[in-house]
């Protein structure tokens, strides 16, 4: 079977037409005609004709074993509260002893320790409303203007805009944790105990309700 031969078929297959699954990969329908016509036979946007038609684009390209791309890749991080992530300061490791929590899915290769927080309250808004959802990976180091989980002194974690200031005379670097609602105060870091948990990987934006 050819790769024009499974794109149709799998098309086919999910009920949509050629204009539907087009607007899905974001390609114009004249080039999706062309791949079911046989005329192209290397898609520029493989990746996103696989997301049209959920399907591993691997198995596109070259057929084998049906493969849809939740197969391909996928892996579950775990949507945890803040009170939990601020446990994580005393160990990284997600246990069961954090209790139960539900799952995001990802096709990201973060590390074994990444987890999810749901956006709490309005003191990172515009850019972070309440509902959303980010992935923080507690191996990866922020850069100026990245933003972080970290534990500020309390029990729960918070999430911030991290912002590096200078060396003290510890060879501790001095930092703070900057809301975006600037009807929040920052927090510096020498003032109580603040510590980064993780750094912010993926930021998932849902539809809301009018």
């Amino acid at each position: 079977m050819s790769l024009a031969e499974r794109v149709k078929n799998r098309r086919i297959e999910l009920g949509l037409t050629q204009v539907q699954a087009a607007e899905l990969a974001k390609i114009s329908q004249q080039s999706w005609g062309s791949i079911e016509d046989g005329k192209t036979k290397k898609p520029r946007n493989i990746i996103g004709i696989a997301k049209a038609l959920q399907s591993d684009p691997l198995w596109l390209l070259e057929g084998g074993t049906f493969k849809t791309m939740a197969d391909v890749g996928t892996r579950k991080i775990p949507l945890i509260s803040y009170v939990q992530a601020g446990a994580l300061v005393l160990n990284s490791q997600i246990t069961s002893e954090l209790g139960d929590f539900e799952y995001v899915l990802t096709d990201m290769d973060w590390s074994e320790n990444a987890f999810a927080l749901k956006i709490q309250g309005d003191s990172m808004q515009p850019e972070f409303k309440e509902g959303d959802v980010v992935i923080i990976d507690p191996e990866i180091q922020p850069h100026p203007g990245e933003f972080v989980v970290a534990k500020n002194g309390e029990h729960e974690a918070t999430f911030k805009k991290y912002r590096p200031l200078a060396q003290t005379f510890a060879a501790k670097e001095a930092f703070e944790l900057v809301p975006l609602n600037p009807d929040y105060p920052t927090i510096p870091a020498l003032q109580g105990e603040v510590k980064i948990i993780g750094t912010m990987v993926e930021h998932r934006i849902y539809r809301r309700k009018r």
